[in-house]
């Protein structure tokens, strides 16, 4: 197939008629036509209604502009980063990411990787669902262990993994058979154990604050409330300054940050630096998180 053809219908169906299309391209209303009589015979099928009102896409044509539309688009974009010696990223970038993440350090990646290529503009939402990177116009996802998917690729860029942490003045039980504690727990806790492998122990937590997010969590056991599960990523810090002990970390509990594009598209300068930026931000994978 004539991809000249294929893409002089898709700037006529999309600038809704010859006359705009030949104005937006530079190209002449008869060279346009021309090379979509030539697409049409190729497909033996009639792809535009031609009448005294103007143009009309056809049902076929219709079908071909939404199954073509968005190639055609990574195709030009392709072309068009060749030309350019694939060198200079550009343009918006839309990043989706888990909320904590997103709250705690979203807004400094984002300042420095604009302030890294002054040609992008980085719009970054803060999601814990799964967005569909397609049809949400995702141009990369921050997801924690995300499920095989084959309609996308990306790289693992940092690792994390659940602790039990609790304020100095809270006595830690000592090793042996299941050991009930005070502790400060999320809102949808369910009753469980804490095995800590390592330390060899396993804790029965008894809650006495149901709280909704990590950072309530974290700050409560500061204050000294009981023993809490958080990520040790949020954590680094109140350890570093003492005011959080870490009893131990729960077995099974690793987590991977991966950043993720579809495999459906070719990879724009600015997805491709941008997730080099963030692989460079970890080079040993140790996430912290301040806050």
């Amino acid at each position: 197939m004539d991809l000249n053809g294929l893409g002089d219908f898709t700037l006529v169906s999309t600038h809704g008629g010859l006359g705009k299309a030949s104005r937006a391209s530079g190209k002449s209303k008869a060279t346009l036509s021309r090379h979509i009589a030539e697409l049409e015979e190729q497909l033996g099928v009639r792809l535009i209604e031609r009448s005294a009102r103007g143009l009309k896409l056809t049902e076929a044509g219709a079908t071909l502009v939404a199954r073509t539309e968005g190639p055609m688009q990574e195709v030009t974009e392709a072309m068009t980063a060749a030309r350019e010696g694939l060198a200079t990223p550009r343009g918006r970038l839309r990043v989706a990411s888990p909320l904590l993440f997103s709250q705690l350090a979203m807004g400094r990646i984002c300042a420095e990787f604009c302030a890294a290529y002054p040609e992008v503009t980085v719009e970054a939402v803060a999601e814990d669902r799964l967005v569909d990177l397609v049809e949400e116009q995702f141009d990369v996802a921050i997801r924690i262990n995300p499920s095989p998917d084959s309609g996308l690729v990306g790289r693992r860029f940092a690792k994390d993994r659940l602790v039990v942490v609790a304020a100095p003045s809270v006595p830690m039980p000592s090793p042996g058979a299941v050991r009930s504690v005070q502790s400060v727990v999320s809102s949808n806790f369910q009753p469980t154990h804490w095995n800590l492998g390592e330390a060899n122990l396993v804790l029965e937590p008894v809650p006495r604050l149901r709280l909704s997010s990590f950072l309530m969590i974290r700050d409560a056991a500061v204050a000294g409330a009981g023993a809490a599960l958080i990520p040790q990523s949020i954590a680094w810090n109140q350890l570093a300054r003492g005011e959080l002990v870490q009893w131990g970390a729960i077995s099974g509990s690793d987590v991977a940050l991966w950043i993720l594009h579809t495999s459906r598209r070719l990879p724009t300068p600015k997805v491709r630096a941008f997730v080099d930026f963030m692989c460079d931000r970890y080079p040993e994978e140790s996430l912290v998180l301040n806050g």
